[in-house]
């Protein structure tokens, strides 16, 4: 391949991006922290200036910095923003789609939205493609993409000068490929960022991978961060009953938030703190625990998700996230039959031969294939066709030879097998300190992670023996936002149609869940949600808009325990998923079964179900996290102490403002009592010189709160 054409300006690269198109600019950039933002902010700036040219942007998650929607958040919000987020800039069709609205000739098209950041937005939801997050590739190219790009990182200089997709290897190749294959143009720009952590693997790439490489300083920006959620207790109980679907030796799927969080140390707590976990799981279990994963991980587990987040980096440094696979169908599958283990064994070496993945005549392909794996010592070469040669051990080239395998087991096996992976992700985001852990990791434990394609992680076609004998025990866990009694799914949009995320990779891997044999799928949500219409049931009789039909349902879980649905008729669903929602809307959920012909009219919902309510849940959890098995923020949070005594006091008004009863009597409350927050807090919220009635008022409001 050529050289690719270096930038030292971004400028300079938009100008020839304007130049070799002369027509439309359809740009595909990668979801999330993959994108160029100041490449991107450059070209729209150019082309929103000039209505002569056209503009469209097809991508997912387009992040944004957080900005508040009161004068109050705003004014707490600052100097937070300033000090997690620093210099990351802001994509600039963001701010105009929130704002005034995109220019008339550019229009972005996203797959997969922040959560909830686009309701109401015309034109955000009309330009939304629905799409599997494994189909981008082509749906880009079906709306005409003629550039990609995006950010990368780099290492070293002249001849020595490497690039890494580092978070995004999802998209890419795929979208190279297809266009290669299709014989059309793709204009491909990597844009270096020194932020970006330099992954190995798959996402390594020679220069000559892009035709425009731009190592312009100002394409270098702090990554966006977003901080640690706090893990609340019906989180927290989510995820110990998830942890305790998982098996050891187990391939794990998790997502990213206070959930993932909540799994990631529910996996920790069970493993460093067996006989705590299942007193935990007692307390929290109606039916028992005799059916649940309770013990350590002796052999670890493999991560193969979609999104790499912090909650896999603590387990992988738990020791827990540890079960490597290796790229060789046959030698994962003689692993799998054996204990796991890595260690290279002459009986490895026979079970390749029986299986005729290598030849009893080893040729260069076999002898490359066992030393790349660490099967051979560096060291072994043949001699022409007929000896196997290491230091001063011959042996014929002949391993159906009995006297010939003995020389080559004794003195040619390495010791352990290389090349392993035991986390495989399509691309990452996570809070500060996950960036610099991965920037700091030691090679060694950094060639343990591959990012790599989506089609490679969120499907089984292709390479599907491959897929198939490292993804054994698979946990898909996703979250989901309502399910009806019968057992679909709704995730991504409102009954409305209105569009809160998108289905990313969520159907994909519900596919893989029913077609891996001992695999799992698990639907976490929440029992209940709270908005300005009141509290409502998650579970529900039907909804207007699903995302995963019934007829894939599996594994439901909510803060109140797990509904097993795999296989079972109408009426066994709809008294499992009874028995997981929050008792305070059980009886009406009854009601419309019954009306619907789906419960017997004389069903009534067993006693011991009979109780899920947040308080007992909270007096059950309490305890542990007292003991600090069960922490608010488990890996640490980018906020202070007084900054989370104010979170927590705003989040109550946040909530009494869409509540009137709740307000009033909230307003009573705290003028009656008359306290007043510490000077720092209010001047933090700008409350310190309050003149007018309002703010008075919202101060003493907040006061009360606190």
């Amino acid at each position: 391949m050529p050289s690719p054409l270096t930038f030292d300006s971004i400028a300079a690269a938009v100008d020839l991006v304007l130049d070799r198109i002369p027509g439309t600019i359809v740009l595909g950039v990668p979801l999330g922290i993959g994108k160029p933002n100041p490449f991107i902010n450059a070209l729209y700036r150019r082309i929103k200036a000039n209505p002569a040219r056209r503009l469209r942007i097809i991508t997912a998650l387009s992040l944004e910095k957080p900005v508040g929607k009161s004068e109050l958040e705003r004014h707490f919000l600052e100097p937070l923003v300033e000090r997690v987020f620093g210099d990351y800039p802001d994509l600039e069709y963001v701010k105009d789609s929130r704002g005034a609205g995109l220019p008339a000739n550019i229009e972005v098209h996203e797959i997969f939205m922040k959560t909830g950041d686009y309701l109401g937005n015309g034109a955000a939801q009309r330009d939304y493609i629905s799409s599997n997050y494994t189909h981008i590739a082509r749906d880009m190219a079906l709306q005409g993409m003629n550039v990609i790009a995006q950010a990368v990182a780099a290492h070293g200089d002249g001849d020595t000068f490497r690039l890494s997709l580092s978070s995004n290897p999802d998209v890419i190749f795929e979208g190279k490929e297809k266009f290669a294959a299709m014989g059309l143009p793709l204009l491909c720009i990597g844009v270096v960022n020194r932020q970006m952590p330099f992954m190995p693997n798959t996402a390594e790439v020679a220069p000559d991978f892009f035709d425009i490489v731009v190592t312009d300083p100002a394409g270098t920006h702090q990554l966006f961060g977003p901080p640690n959620s706090k893990i609340g207790a019906a989180d927290y109980a989510i995820g110990l009953h998830s942890a305790s679907l998982v098996a050891d030796g187990g391939t794990l799927q998790i997502g990213i938030g206070s959930l993932g969080d909540a799994i990631a140390q529910a996996l920790i707590v069970r493993d460093r703190h067996g006989a705590e976990f299942r007193r935990i799981m007692e307390s929290i279990c109606p039916d028992g625990v005799e059916s649940r994963e309770l013990g350590r991980f002796d052999e670890g587990l493999y991560g193969c998700s979609e999104m790499f987040v912090n909650g896999f980096l603590k387990l992988i440094e738990a020791g827990i996230v540890r079960r490597e696979v290796f790229g060789d169908a046959a030698l994962q599958r003689i692993l799998n039959e054996g204990s796991g283990d890595a260690t290279v064994t002459p009986q490895m070496l026979r079970a390749l031969l029986d299986r005729r993945r290598i030849r009893a005549r080893l040729d260069a392909d076999d002898l490359a294939f066992l030393q790349h794996h660490g099967i051979f010592k560096p060291e072994v070469h043949l001699d022409g066709d007929d000896q196997l040669v290491c230091g001063d051990a011959r042996a014929p080239n002949d391993l159906r030879n009995e006297a010939a395998f003995e020389t080559v087991a004794s003195a040619m096996l390495g010791s352990r097998l290389t090349h392993g992976i035991f986390m495989t992700g399509g691309f990452f985001l996570g809070p500060n300190d996950f960036y610099e852990r991965l920037r700091t990791m030691p090679p060694q434990e950094l060639a343990k992670i591959d990012m790599t394609r989506i089609d490679f992680i969120n499907q089984l076609y292709g390479n599907e023996d491959l897929k198939r004998a490292q993804r054994r025990k698979a946990r898909f866990m996703n979250t989901t936002m309502i399910v009806t009694l019968l057992g679909a799914a709704a995730s991504d949009a409102l009954e409305s149609g209105q569009v809160v995320s998108g289905v990313g990779g969520q159907y994909n891997f519900v596919a893989m869940s029913h077609a891996l044999p001992d695999a799992r799928l698990i639907m976490m949500l929440r029992a209940t949600h709270d908005n300005k219409d009141g509290l409502r049931s998650s579970i529900v009789w039907n909804y207007g808009h699903v995302t995963i039909p019934r007829h894939l349902r599996d594994v439901v879980v909510t803060e109140y325990g797990i509904a097993e649905l795999r296989g079972q008729p109408d009426g066994e669903v709809v008294k499992r998923l009874l028995a997981i929602a929050d008792s305070r809307f059980q009886d009406e959920l009854v009601k419309q079964a019954k009306a619907h012909g789906k419960l017997a009219a004389d069903y009534e919902i067993p006693e011991r179900y009979r109780n899920n309510l947040p308080q007992a849940l909270e007096d059950k959890l309490h305890p542990w996290a007292e003991a600090g098995l069960l922490p608010d923020f488990p890996f640490g949070t980018d906020f202070t102490e007084d900054e989370l005594h104010i979170v927590r006091a705003l989040k109550k008004l946040k909530h009494a403002t869409q509540h009137p009863v709740e307000l009033v009597s909230l307003a009573v409350k705290s003028l009656w009592e008359g306290k007043e927050a510490p000077h720092a807090y209010l001047e933090r919220l700008g409350l310190a010189d309050a003149n007018s009635f309002k703010d008075m008022f919202v101060r003493r409001l907040f006061a009360g709160n606190l």
